[in-house]
């Protein structure tokens, strides 16, 4: 919420189609190894949140390893790895709401945060709208809750009971309030869970359209391994460490996406070719080839 954050291996498939083969590599087992140490890096001054050498456990258990990341202001950054890989614990430290137990987390100061969790339950049995949603627990002025409805093309839903909602447009409800309050980077946590790819699709052209137009940074986290946001300027791998990073590559460039879901929906859309020097164990322990440098998955 804007200023004040709330609380597979096998080959993978997009709507059920099988990805091109160079978008994901075979499966190897190697000995066990821990992450690297790398040299350590001042965080980036200019940057609306900058974290190095975060460490995180539970109960004995590794959740995130010596992870150093950056998100710079009008960026678009996504974040993706399997599930259990730390993703959302990273964001929940990058925004306050967990204390790593070892390393730095610097964040721009008086950042408002407008942030889009990774579930949202609703009690049915509690009558609210939408415009009463918008607003609930902080002041708003009527004429900011109707720009951020209309923004996210929801302005015809503020009387509807948030109960009657589909998943579709919950998701446009919640993103407008997250909008409210003009915020300088909007963390999304899986906002495409519960989507079918068509609305995927139009949730990131709608993202990536009100980053252009409000000029704040993006944190997206996603489950999905392969595919993301067309817009992204950054992918970042995340499996308890960053595994690898890189610049997505547009599913336009593979015709037989347009022809199944239309061109416009193609354009929303990215591949993310991962470029690894290690596997992970069934158990998430990272482990590297004996005798090579680099391996691609």
């Amino acid at each position: 919420m804007a200023g004040s954050p709330q609380g597979l291996l096998a080959r993978p498939t997009l709507a059920g189609h099988a990805l091109p083969a160079e978008a994901y590599g075979r499966d190897q087992h190697h000995p066990p190894c821990e992450p690297e140490p790398r040299p350590t890096v001042p965080p980036a001054g200019d940057a609306l949140f900058s974290a190095r050498s975060v460490w995180l456990a539970r109960a004995g258990r590794a959740i995130l390893q010596s992870v150093d990341i950056d998100i710079a202001e009008g960026e678009i950054l996504t974040l993706i790895g399997p599930n259990g890989a730390g993703k959302t614990t990273l964001v929940r430290v990058l925004l306050g709401l967990e204390k790593p137990d070892r390393g730095t987390v610097v964040r721009r100061p008086g950042l408002v945060v407008g942030y889009v969790p990774q579930r949202f339950a609703i009690d049915r049995a509690i009558p609210l709208t939408v415009a009463r949603f918008i607003e609930l627990g902080r002041r708003v002025e009527d004429e900011d809750a109707g720009r951020a409805l209309a923004d996210v093309g929801a302005d015809k839903l503020a009387d509807r009971q948030l109960s009657e909602l589909s998943g579709g447009e919950l998701q446009r409800v919640v993103l407008a309030r997250a909008l409210v309050g003009s915020p300088g980077v909007l963390v999304l946590d899986e906002p495409a869970r519960g989507i079918d790819f068509t609305g995927e699709a139009e949730l990131y052209a709608l993202i990536g359209r009100l980053r252009s137009e409000r000029g704040f940074g993006v944190l997206l986290v996603s489950h999905d391994l392969h595919v993301v946001m067309a817009q992204s300027d950054r992918v970042i791998c995340l499996n308890r460490h960053v595994c690898c990073s890189g610049v997505p590559r547009s599913v336009a460039q593979h015709p037989e996406y347009a022809r199944l879901f239309g061109a416009q929906a193609a354009r929303a859309l990215a591949l993310y070719q991962h470029h690894h020097d290690h596997r992970h164990d069934l158990a998430g322990e990272p482990q590297t080839p004996a005798g090579r440098a680099s391996d691609q998955t």
